[in-house]
């Protein structure tokens, strides 16, 4: 018998299963996604500050307000699909 391949649709459903399984097995939430955590505030921390020449305080303050910017911006492109699927766009 020949194997069909996937739609994309029928791609992301096996995406989606293996995703919810694993999370079934997953004891510690939080402990499994630490590394992204930490990963994303270092990323917020050298854009804030290339030349490593803040104070940490410092660096903390702007890596903040950039990670406030980062999900403000996500907020408003949010605001802007879910405004445009109401008025019957894409």
């Amino acid at each position: 018998m020949t194997k069909m391949k996937m739609t994309p649709a029928e791609r992301r459903l096996r995406a989606r299963i293996g995703a919810h399984t694993s999370w079934v097995n997953t004891e510690n939430r939080s402990a499994r996604t630490l590394p992204a955590r930490l990963a994303l505030e270092a990323k917020f921390e050298r854009e804030a500050d290339p030349d490593n020449k803040l104070t940490p305080p410092e660096r903390a303050r702007a890596a903040e307000n950039l990670r406030k910017a980062h999900y403000a911006r996500m907020a408003l492109r949010s605001a802007q699909v879910r405004r445009q699927r109401a008025m019957g766009g894409v």
